[in-house]
């Protein structure tokens, strides 16, 4: 019986399927910036994947390509959303732009750089799936502040329900989200998609590539697991200052009302006390005569 076939959201078997074949990644592209000239061809630049990268919980396993005129392409997969996705994508592309160029070197031999990342996650509300974003001036969209950076964004979700993009970029969502699905699948006749099919096929027999595909997946499970017990502590933690505070502010007011003002150090000292401190002293308060009395120990 066949071994299921990877997931090529994975993002490393997403780097290593487009690594090794430049031109179906060239296709992608294609398929994406539709409105623009076709690549002819694409050199990707970072194909090698470090096996320490695989178990790298925040690393991102990107691929970096050039067409032939030069333009730089930062193509990524994305399974998990942060919080601070949009500004980790501008800088990325700010500093691809800006990595260029060596001191003395003249602006006009920057190429522009395109960023486009597929996201398995929806990011905005709107009822649209594929974005692009320039930098245009806002009155007259239509003016254009040189092609230096451009990022387009693909949200998986949505375009798999809304369709109607591109017969092509269309086609390539189906592949990324019914890769397991044989009757869809079979209904794709676009060859780089059946091509990267064949490939995905090929790779999932292979034990190292699987294994692989795994320790990237334990990775990512790693870090999700590890922030979610994150949150969980820090939800926990907060709801037990929460109490303290509460009970803290609860025995300054009995004490106030009972022996008027209090010194400065007494209010240290209900600042400083534990949970089980502070209940005590809430316990002796109806019987104490005094403040020495009631902090006696």
């Amino acid at each position: 019986m066949p071994l299921p076939l990877l997931d090529p959201k994975n993002d490393f078997v997403f780097k290593r399927l487009f690594a090794e074949s430049p031109d179906l990644l060239a296709d992608l592209i294609n398929a994406i910036r539709s409105d623009q000239p076709p690549i002819a061809s694409l050199e990707v630049l970072n194909p090698r994947i470090d096996p320490a990268e695989l178990q790298g919980k925040y690393i991102v396993l990107d691929l970096l390509a050039r067409d032939v005129d030069g333009r730089l392409y930062n193509i990524e997969m994305q399974v998990r959303r942060y919080l601070d996705w949009p500004l980790r994508a501008t800088y990325y592309l700010a500093r691809t732009l800006t990595s260029q160029l060596k001191s003395g070197e003249d602006y006009a031999d920057l190429k522009p750089v395109i960023g486009i990342h597929l996201l398995d996650f929806e990011l905005y509300a709107h009822n649209r799936a594929h974005w692009c974003f320039e930098l245009r001036d806002r009155r007259h969209p239509e003016v254009l502040l040189e092609q230096g950076l451009q990022l387009h964004l693909i949200e998986l979700p949505k375009a798999d329900r809304l369709r109607g993009q591109a017969q092509r970029l269309d086609d390539w969502i189906t592949y990324f989200k019914h890769w397991q699905e044989d009757d869809l699948m079979s209904r794709i006749s676009h060859e780089p998609i059946r091509e990267a099919h064949r490939q995905l096929e090929a790779l999932s027999d292979n034990d190292d590539a699987r294994y692989q595909a795994f320790v990237r997946e334990r990775a990512l499970s790693d870090e999700v697991s590890f922030l979610a017990s994150a949150r969980r502590e820090g939800l926990a933690e907060g709801l037990q200052q929460g109490r303290q505070q509460q009970l803290a502010e609860t025995v300054q007011r009995q004490l106030t009302r009972r022996f008027g003002s209090l010194p400065e150090a007494v209010q240290a000292r209900l600042e400083q006390a534990s949970q089980r401190q502070l209940a005590e002293w809430a316990d002796r308060l109806l019987d104490a005569p005094t403040l020495d009395t009631l902090f006696a120990d």
